[in-house]
């Protein structure tokens, strides 16, 4: 077919990512959801010591409501991937932001611990996680060229939010109290919805109109001439029907794509962030009991996290920007196995530590390998799926995530009460963060960089296994192309769906053979695909 709008039946191209415009504000959108996401499970640990007294309960009980909050984050990633591929992103981070404000704001009026666990840990770290993945999605959707730096942006929240809303809920507990403090953050949960609805899809109405091309395509391609006539092929003689070109249905799109187990590269990340996550966290969560240990002030040992978390500001944003040059992105998950390897050797030589000057050094270093671990652990991953299936894949590794999260940390906890040394705890998670890097760039190398180059030339079609709509009406076109052309064969079956065509289409016939058997020329296009020759036009002479 020549080169002619939607209306003539050419499906539209599908849309590019603006790499900005309206993709500004889905960023900021996806760096306040990234703030309160990693943030608030963190940000809650300053109303712990009143929650105490109230409740008559020790630190470690308290300390599950951050647990359950992260658990919810991480664990609930197939859900949340299912509701995204049935309802939009836009509908789901909208309920999840009004979960998330409900559970603060019922968390405010509990008499006892288990209901904290109901409201603050499950309700809230369910919305958190209805909000936190899809804004992840529509953050590929609208970024390409720029979407490294777009994830290092949009990471960067998450060190913001952690040095603003710890202040900002001391300042609540000192003037309203733990039941006041959970209303207001309740209150500010919902600038979750506000981000929620600025989450505009970027293919509005692009699926009716290749549906209506689709429809329109196929109804040429059903006609056995010209395509003019609108009745159908009725049966010949009895014995045979002529192949009637039906309308495929069209397949529905896969809840939870488990096809991208087939994908090496995802098996790879799969495995790297897995043996990651085991000893990524417990550096922080064991460095200010570490430096009290030491002889370390207080005050002062809690500066030290104030340290990694104003270098993990700039290290994401900066770490973006060069994932993004021309000459880094292609090898982009070399950068990664760098920066996991630059946090665990941070983590190894820091371990003799046994000053606050050392430790300063050990925070800046840090604050900088874990800044490049943020900004680039998503980007690898789209890298590697793709935008189409990304709602799947980052479901499943986030409930892969959840396992570690909940082996690593507590037993690093449980070996620091038995050995009463923090040396060896620092020794063992910078090696399994070093061990994470080091399999992810081997892998890479051996398994996918040799594989392309002993692998054949693609296919003109591969199958991809994406589902997308407009590679399932190219699919549903090609069929109905082969199905024509099984109508045009010379031989009786040619005769018998002449018998059988309707009598415009006998009309159409007869015209044809008086100007020499040439083809139709307001309908030549069509009949040019399914092939007018010349031996169809003797076959239709002698009828």
């Amino acid at each position: 077919m020549g080169r002619r709008d939607t209306e003539e039946g050419q499906l539209p191209a599908p849309v590019k990512p603006p790499d900005g415009g309206w993709g500004w504000i889905v960023l900021f959108g996806c760096f306040v959801i990234t703030g309160f996401s990693y943030a608030f499970p963190k940000a809650v640990s300053v109303y712990f010591k009143e929650l105490m007294k109230d409740f008559h309960v020790g630190y470690s009980d308290t300390a599950w409501i951050s647990s359950i909050m992260l658990a919810m984050l991480y664990g609930t990633g197939p859900i949340c991937s299912i509701m995204v591929n049935q309802f939009g992103c836009r509908p789901v981070m909208l309920i999840g932001g009004l979960l998330a404000s409900a559970g603060m704001i019922l968390a405010s009026f509990t008499t006892n611990i288990i209901e904290l666990y109901l409201t603050a840990g499950v309700l809230t770290g369910l919305g958190m996680a209805l909000n936190f993945q899809p804004s992840l999605i529509m953050l590929g959707t609208y970024f390409d060229k720029r979407r490294p730096l777009a994830n290092g942006l949009a990471a960067a929240g998450s060190p913001v939010f952690l040095s603003s809303l710890s202040p900002l809920g001391q300042v609540l507990l000192e003037k309203f109290g733990w039941r006041g403090g959970f209303l207001i953050m309740g209150g500010l949960l919902l600038n979750c919805c506000t981000c929620g609805a600025v989450m505009r899809p970027l293919d509005m109405g692009m699926k009716r109109k290749t549906e209506k091309a689709q429809d329109k395509y196929e109804a040429k391609e059903m006609l056995p001439i010209g395509g003019k006539s609108e009745e159908g092929i009725s049966t010949t003689d009895g014995t045979k029907k002529v192949k009637k070109v039906k309308k495929k249905p069209k397949k529905g799109k896969k809840l939870l794509d488990f096809s991208i187990f087939s994908n090496r590269g995802f098996i790879i990340y799969t495995i790297s962030k897995f043996i990651l996550v085991l000893g990524l966290f417990v550096p922080p969560i064991l460095l200010v009991n570490y430096a009290k240990d030491t002889g370390v002030p207080d005050t002062e040992a809690a500066f030290l996290l104030s340290i990694i978390g104003f270098i993990d500001i700039f290290a994401r944003p900066a770490c973006g920007m060069v994932a993004g040059l021309k000459w880094v992105r292609p090898h982009v998950a070399y950068l990664f196995s760098f920066a996991m390897l630059f946090n665990g050797l941070t983590d190894i030589c820091s371990a003799r530590a046994s000053n606050y000057t050392g430790l300063v050094i050990f925070c800046v270093f840090f604050g900088i390998s874990y800044g490049m671990v943020g900004a680039l652990q998503f980007e690898v991953l789209m890298a590697i799926v793709g935008s189409q299936k990304f709602s799947s894949a980052i479901g499943l590794v986030l409930l892969i995530e959840a396992f570690a999260v909940l082996i690593g940390p507590p037993s690093a906890g449980r070996l620091v009460d038995a050995l009463k040394n923090y040396e060896v705890i620092f020794y063992l998670a910078g090696s399994e963060v070093a061990l994470s890097a080091l399999f992810l760039a081997m892998a890479t190398y051996c398994c996918l960089n040799r594989g392309k180059k002993k692998e054949p030339p693609p296919e003109k079609n591969p199958t991809t296994g994406g589902g997308s709509d407009t590679e399932e009406a190219e699919s549903d076109m090609q069929e109905a192309e082969e199905h024509s052309s099984d109508n045009h064969q010379p031989a009786h079956s040619t005769d018998n769906a002449m018998v059988a065509a309707s009598e415009e289409a006998n009309h159409v016939a007869e015209e044809q053979s008086g100007e020499g058997g040439r083809c139709p020329e307001g309908d030549g296009e069509v009949l040019a695909r399914d092939g007018c020759n010349a031996d169809q036009t003797v076959e239709r002479d002698r009828f």
